[in-house]
């Protein structure tokens, strides 16, 4: 892996190319990521660096962004990415997963209990949205354009700002990923960051079971678009800009090298998956997905008779994001705690 600064958020994915952190150093923020969410990422959460360490090269936590902030902890040539997902499936992911967490989702949810019928609780919520979210109580922030807030808009309604808040988005970002189109989306970050084909290879983390995901009929869907206008308006934006980048890069190379990733991936996945979409009770400890949220996570069984190299490797492949955060910092700061770090 090349040696690089980056600030990069792919909450629900796990590279291999993110594995190989020989020499890197990775930031690390002091709160928890749930609080981060709700307010904007500030230079001061930022815990020290680790002995032998003269900066941070990756940023890759749940942040609420403010780019000036990070300017200050990053290197000046520091690689901004970020990812995007269609506005309708976000906020049903959203719902499900913060159902409890958000007051506005959690009143919704106490509202549906109370009544009859066989409406879900996101149809309550989307049936009259304002009489549950305030926009001005801690934690509703992502009850309305999710995606808007996490990158730091004004996520409440239009005003006259928001074309240039765009502007800036896309020069502080050298690339936003798509989630729709995720493989095409590796091939333009492996260029960015000058990495093989085999560092792109990843599995999917924090898929939920399906007892948790509703499904949306059309009228659904375009009261999900209404209330959320603002992260269509984000969305839609940033699709443009990253088909001009696939046109830049050439669609028929695009086409080619997201064939030959698909097969890294497979041999990959192939060599360490022993089965996906695993229920968390039927994993073991280190590689059961935390289950913080209102949804039920699933997970992956690896592969046995690994050899101990292979099987380190494709243990840290699974990991749930909080456990390998751990793994992470241990490995960063070990040696200042008086320990020794292992792989």
């Amino acid at each position: 892996m090349t040696h690089h600064r980056f600030v990069l958020q792919l909450w629900r994915y796990r590279l291999t190319g993110l594995m190989l952190t020989m020499g890197v150093t990775f930031l690390v923020i002091l709160i928890g990521t749930h609080l981060l969410q709700q307010s904007r990422f500030r230079a001061e959460l930022v815990d020290k660096l680790p002995s032998g360490s003269s900066q941070y090269d990756i940023l890759c936590s749940h942040m609420r962004l403010d780019v000036e902030q990070l300017k200050k902890v990053m290197s000046s040539n520091a690689i901004f990415i970020t990812i995007l997902r269609e506005p309708v499936q976000t906020f049903e992911s959203v719902f499900s997963y913060y159902s409890s967490s958000v007051p506005a989702f959690a009143s919704a949810k106490k509202a549906k209990a109370e009544t009859s019928g066989n409406k879900s609780a996101l149809s309550v919520f989307l049936d009259s949205p304002q009489t549950f979210w305030d926009p001005k109580e801690f934690n509703n922030g992502l009850g309305k354009n999710p995606m808007s807030f996490d990158l730091g808009l004004n996520s409440r309604m239009w005003n006259s700002s928001w074309l240039a808040d765009l502007t800036l988005l896309e020069e502080a970002f050298q690339l936003v990923m798509i989630a729709e189109h995720f493989d095409e989306s590796l091939v333009l970050l492996g260029a960015l960051l000058k990495l093989e084909l085999e560092e792109l290879a990843y599995v999917r983390l924090n898929s939920r079971s399906a007892k948790d995901i509703t499904l949306l009929d059309e009228v659904t869907k375009v009261k999900i678009r209404t209330w959320n206008n603002l992260d269509v308006l984000l969305y839609d934006f940033f699709l443009q800009v990253f088909w001009e980048k696939a046109g830049q890069y050439g669609l028929e190379r695009l086409r080619r090298e997201v064939g030959l990733l698909r097969a890294s991936t497979e041999r990959i996945r192939q060599k360490c998956v022993a089965k996906s979409g695993v229920p968390p009770d039927q994993l073991e400890d280190l590689v059961r997905p935390s289950q913080i949220g209102s949804a039920t996570i699933l997970g992956h069984q690896v592969q046995r008779n690994l050899t101990k190299q292979d099987q380190g490797f494709c243990t840290r492949l699974v990991l749930h994001e909080l456990q390998y955060h751990a793994h992470l910092y241990y490995q960063q700061y070990a040696r200042d705690m008086g320990l020794a770090p292992t792989q």
